[in-house]
């Protein structure tokens, strides 16, 4: 019994130092997160709101694209948007799927953003994580328990490309950044496809945008490969979205999923979601 209590009495405390640990790397890397969010809102600007004459000479399928986006007209000027979503996440080489919820702070006029999840791992054990680009340069975090870093990748031009075009891949989701005057130029293809390129902080990145028969933009697609032995899905290379429905005037997609894909064309889902709230501000 004189063995067992001590040892006892140094688990519990054990367990405690651990709690305590986890809840303040925890609250550390909210603390973090929020940080890089208030940046981006800091600095968002609102757009500017094209004329008749930039409209028209947008490739058609743009035209319907904006024509069912913005029913009722262009909004009134906003900033920024705060998209909170649910669904199943894939880790990186990994192929099983699971719950996870995730927030998005992207602004308009900068090509900013900043990407939070947190998703299970096994049993009591998760992970969080976030991506963030901020005047072109991009970090990258994910750690077990938000204490212990599994993935860590700093800015470098390639990752830099990279979250601008995932900028562009989530922007069907805050479409005044796509309209004309802004980052993002639509070059012509055919009826039901134009390449949209965003150009920013000497960075450029394109995607291949394939709209429906009412406007709709189905799917961006990126136009090269990508590789899929990294130990993160970066961007991925396409995005399809559906379930449309008018949110504040503006007709949004309120699902998606987002996939990689590698030399051999086949699309691989590590992102399937739902928006559960979208606040456009100020």
């Amino acid at each position: 019994m004189k063995i067992l209590r001590p040892l006892t009495i140094g688990l519990l405390s054990l367990s405690i130092a651990i709690s305590l640990f986890i809840g303040y790397s925890d609250h550390s890397m909210k603390q973090t997160i929020q940080g890089f969010e208030q940046r981006i809102i800091s600095s968002a600007k609102s757009f500017s709101l094209p004329d008749a004459t930039e409209i028209q000479a947008l490739p058609q399928p743009v035209q319907r694209y904006f024509a069912f986006t913005f029913p009722n007209g262009f909004p009134e000027q906003k900033q920024y948007v705060v998209v909170k979503m649910q669904g199943m996440f894939r880790r990186p080489l990994t192929q099983s799927f699971e719950p996870t919820t995730a927030r998005q702070v992207a602004s308009f006029t900068r090509p900013d953003m900043v990407f939070s999840a947190s998703t299970p791992i096994f049993g009591p054990i998760w992970a969080d994580v976030y991506d963030r680009f901020i005047e072109g340069e991009m970090q990258m975090e994910a750690k077990l328990l938000s204490a212990f870093s599994v993935v860590h990748e700093d800015k470098n031009p390639s990752l830099n490309q990279t979250s601008l075009r995932r900028w562009l891949l989530e922007s069907p989701t805050y479409p005044m950044a796509l309209l004309p005057g802004g980052i993002v130029t639509w070059h012509a293809i055919d009826d039901t496809h134009a390449l949209a390129v965003a150009s920013a902080y000497g960075i450029k990145a394109e995607l291949i945008a394939t709209f429906g028969p009412n406007g709709e933009l189905l799917s961006f697609d990126a136009t090269k490969p990508g590789d899929l032995t990294t130990p993160y899905h970066g961007s991925g290379e396409r995005v399809s979205r559906s379930d449309f429905q008018l949110v504040n005037n503006i007709r949004l997609p309120m699902s998606f999923e987002i996939s990689r894909v590698g030399k051999d064309a086949i699309a691989h889902p590590f992102w399937r979601a739902k928006i559960t709230d979208i606040h456009f501000a100020p």
